[in-house]
C-alpha cells in the first residue's frame, strides 16, 4: 500500500467519525488559541503592573497543564471508541505497522489543523483581548500590541509535543492489544461492579475533612494555608464517592421494588449499574470542573464589582500621611505644606484626623504578650499594638477621659479582648474601658492581622520604658505621627493635589510616606481587573472542557446503549417507552454532578469569604449575590447542554 492510500484512508476515517472528531478538533483549536493569546498578553502586559504580569504568567502555566491533561483525556475517549473499527481493519488484513501509519497521518492532520487554526484565530483575536484587558484594568497607555514569532514557535512546539504523546499512547494501545480484544473493546467492563465499602468510606472521610476545614476555618491567613488541602480532600472524596458511592446508590434503587420494577427505571438503572465504573470518572470530572467554574467566576466577579468597596475598606479615608519620626516641629511643617498644596489645587480638606502612636509587635504566649518569639507560632499569635496617647484620643472623640498609671483603654480590630487586665512584657496594665468603635480602626471578623489599639496617658513614658527595657537607641523608637483626611473638589483636582503632595512630602521629609485611594486606585484596578479577566478567561476554558466531556459522555452512552435498546424494541418496548427510559437515565445521572458542585460551593462559601478578605473584600452580601447569580446562570447553561446532548443521545440509540 502506497502513502496516498494511507492518506485517503485516514481522511476517510476522520470523515466517518466526524461526530466525535469535529468537537475534538474545535476544542483543540480553542485551547491552542487561548494559550497563544494568553502567552502574548503576558509578553505585552503593562510594565507598571507587576502584579498583573505575575498573574498572566501564572495563567500561561495553568493553561499548559490544562491543555496536556484535557487533550490527553479527550484523545483517550476517541481511541476507545475506535478500537472496534481498528480491530476490523486488522481482521481484514492490515498489520499493526500499516495501522500505525494510518494513525500517524490522522494525528498529523488533526494536530496541524488544531495548531494552525488556533494560531490563526489567536492572532485575529489577540488585539481584541488586549483591548479588553486594558479596559478592565483602566490602562490608557497607547503602546502598540505586538505578536511574537518566538511565542508562535513555542506554541507550535508545545502542542506538537502533546499530539506526539497522544499518538504514542494510541500506538501503544494498538500494539499491546490483539484483534479479538479490539473487536470486543466496546463491550468490556459490563460485569456488575461490586460495592466497594472501603472506597465509599474513604470518600466520605476525605469529603468530611474538606468540608470541616471549609466550615471551621475562621482566620483569613489560616484559610489561605488550608484551602488547597481542603480542595485536594474534596476532589479525592468526590472521585471516591462517584466511583463507589454511585454503585451503592444504584443497588439501593434496585432493592426498592416499587421504583425499580417500572419500565423506564428498570432499563436505565440496570444499564447504568453495569457500566458505572467507567461513568463515574466522567461524572467526577464534570463535577470538579463545574465546581472550578463556579468558584473562579463567582470570586473574580465579586472582586471586580467590589473593587471600589475594596479600596474604601483598605483606605477608609482618601489620604493618609505618616511621619515615622514623630517630631512636633516637623509635623507642623508637614501639616502646613498639606494645607498649602490643597489650597493651590482648589480642594478642601474635610474629616481631618491626626494622632501620635507607637507601633509594637508582640507574640501572644498564653495570657502574656511578649517580644520573645515562641516556637512554631502561627499568624494568629502575632499581635500589633498601636499605642496612642490619651490627649489625641480625647481630641478625636470629644471625650474627657482620664487614665492613671498603668491604666489603658483598649480597642481590638476583631473579637473583644474581654478582660480587665493585659500583661505586656512582664508589665500588667489595667483595662479601664474596652471600646466597641474607635476613630482610628474598624472591627471585622475577617482580618488578616490582629491589631490592639492601646490608649495610654502618655505614650512617651510607655516608649521610654520600652527603650530602657530592651536597650534600644533613641533613633529606633517606634513613635509615629499620622494624619488622615478626605478631600472636596473635582476628581481631577483631587488626583493632582494628592500626587503633588506625595512627591513634595516624600522629597522634603525623609521619614514621611503618603498613601490613599487616589494613589492606589491604578494599582488596585490593575490587580482586580486583571484577576477578573483571568477568572473569566480560565472559567471559559474550564467550561469548554465541561461541555465537551458531557457531550462525549452522552455520545459514548448512546453507542453503548444503541444495541440494547434496539433489542428492547424488538421484544416489545415502544419508542415512547424507550424514550421515557432514556429520559429517566439521563435525569438520574446528568444532574448529579451539578447538584454535587452546588453543594461543594455552598460548603466552601465561608472559607472563600475569608480568602477574599485577604484582598480586602469583606462584603459578604456582594459575594453571596455573585455566587447565586453565577450558579443560576451556570445551571441554565447546563440545562441547555443537557437538552442538546439528550437529542444526540436519542438519535444514536434510535
Amino acid at each position: 500500500m502506497n502513502r496516498s492510500i494511507y492518506t485517503k484512508l485516514a481522511i476517510s476515517n476522520l470523515k466517518n467519525n466526524r461526530k466525535t472528531y469535529i468537537p475534538y478538533v474545535l476544542t483543540a483549536i480553542l485551547t491552542v488559541m487561548m494559550y497563544y493569546m494568553m502567552a502574548n498578553l503576558a509578553a505585552n502586559s503593562p510594565m507598571n503592573q507587576e502584579a498583573l504580569q505575575i498573574i498572566l504568567s501564572l495563567s500561561v502555566h495553568v493553561i499548559e497543564t490544562f491543555a496536556l491533561i484535557f487533550l490527553f483525556y479527550t484523545n483517550s475517549f476517541l481511541i476507545k471508541r475506535r478500537k472496534r473499527e481498528i480491530g476490523v481493519y486488522h481482521i481484514l488484513g492490515m498489520g499493526k505497522p500499516q495501522l500505525a501509519k494510518m494513525l500517524v497521518i490522522e494525528t498529523v492532520v488533526t494536530g496541524a489543523v488544531s495548531i494552525l487554526g488556533g494560531i490563526f484565530f489567536g492572532t485575529a483575536l489577540a488585539k481584541l483581548m488586549y483591548a479588553l484587558l486594558k479596559r478592565m484594568i483602566h490602562y490608557d497607555d497607547k503602546l502598540a500590541f505586538r505578536m511574537s514569532w518566538e511565542i508562535a514557535g513555542n506554541t507550535v512546539l508545545f502542542f506538537t509535543l502533546i499530539f506526539a504523546l497522544t499518538l504514542i499512547y494510541n500506538l501503544l494501545q494498538i500494539r499491546l492489544a490483539n484483534p479479538i480484544d479490539l473487536l470486543h473493546a466496546g463491550s468490556q467492563g459490563e460485569r456488575e461492579p461490586k460495592t466497594k465499602w472501603f472506597l465509599t468510606m474513604a470518600g466520605i472521610i476525605f469529603l468530611g475533612i474538606g468540608y470541616y476545614i471549609a466550615i471551621t476555618t475562621k482566620e483569613p491567613l489560616k484559610a489561605l494555608q488550608l484551602f488547597f488541602v481542603a480542595v485536594i480532600c474534596v476532589i479525592i472524596g468526590t472521585y471516591a464517592l462517584f466511583t463507589a458511592g454511585s454503585i451503592a446508590f444504584l443497588k439501593l434503587l434496585r432493592k426498592n421494588k416499587n421504583f425499580y420494577y417500572k419500565t423506564k427505571h428498570f432499563t436505565s438503572v440496570s444499564g447504568m449499574l453495569y457500566r458505572m465504573k467507567q461513568n463515574a470518572v466522567g461524572l467526577s470530572n464534570i463535577c470538579v470542573l463545574s465546581t472550578m467554574v463556579l468558584v473562579i467566576i463567582s470570586s473574580t466577579v465579586s472582586l471586580y464589582i467590589g473593587k471600589e468597596d475594596v479600596l474604601r475598606t483598605r483606605y477608609p479615608q482618601e489620604v493618609y500621611i505618616t511621619n515615622s519620626v514623630s517630631d512636633d516641629v516637623e509635623n507642623k511643617k508637614l501639616h502646613d505644606m498639606v494645607e498649602k498644596i490643597c489650597r493651590d489645587n482648589q480642594v478642601e480638606i474635610t474629616d481631618e484626623k491626626s494622632w501620635h502612636m507607637a507601633e509594637l509587635v508582640k507574640i501572644k504566649n498564653g495570657e502574656e504578650y511578649t517580644s520573645a518569639m515562641i516556637k512554631d507560632n502561627s499568624s494568629s499569635d502575632i499581635v500589633f499594638f498601636d499605642v496612642i496617647r490619651l490627649a489625641d484620643y480625647n481630641q478625636l472623640t470629644g471625650e474627657r477621659m482620664e487614665l492613671g498609671d498603668k491604666e489603658a483603654i483598649l480597642f481590638t480590630n476583631g473579637e473583644n479582648y474581654g478582660k480587665d487586665k493585659i500583661r505586656i512584657d512582664e508589665e500588667t496594665w489595667m483595662v479601664k474601658k474596652e471600646l466597641d468603635t474607635a476613630p482610628f480602626g474598624k472591627k471585622s471578623d475577617s482580618n488578616t492581622e490582629n491589631v490592639y489599639y492601646m490608649i495610654v496617658s502618655d505614650e512617651k513614658e510607655f516608649i521610654k520604658d520600652y527603650l530602657e527595657k530592651y536597650q534600644l537607641e533613641a533613633e529606633d523608637k517606634p513613635v509615629k505621627w499620622r494624619e488622615s483626611f478626605n478631600l472636596r473638589g473635582s476628581e481631577d483636582q483631587k488626583l493632582k493635589a494628592v500626587k503633588e503632595l506625595k512627591a513634595q512630602a516624600e522629597s522634603e521629609f525623609e521619614h514621611t510616606g503618603v498613601q490613599g485611594r487616589y494613589l492606589e486606585k491604578e494599582t488596585f484596578f490593575g490587580l482586580y481587573g486583571g484577576v477578573f479577566f483571568i477568572g473569566m478567561y480560565l472559567g471559559s476554558l474550564f467550561l469548554m472542557a465541561t461541555v465537551l466531556i458531557i457531550y462525549y459522555k452522552q455520545i459514548s452512552e448512546g453507542f453503548d446503549d444503541r444495541e440494547r435498546y434496539q433489542i428492547m424494541q424488538k421484544v416489545g418496548m415502544s419508542k415512547r417507552e424507550v424514550k421515557s427510559s432514556i429520559r429517566s437515565q439521563i435525569l438520574m445521572v446528568f444532574f448529579l454532578p451539578l447538584a454535587m458542585a452546588i453543594i461543594h460551593i455552598a460548603v466552601a462559601f465561608p472559607v472563600i469569604t475569608k480568602l477574599l478578605a485577604i484582598f480586602y473584600l469583606k462584603n459578604t452580601r456582594l459575594f453571596f449575590g455573585c455566587t447565586a447569580g453565577t450558579v443560576g446562570i451556570f445551571a441554565v447553561f447546563y440545562v441547555i447542554v443537557f437538552v442538546i446532548t439528550a437529542k444526540e443521545y436519542y438519535k444514536i440509540v434510535e
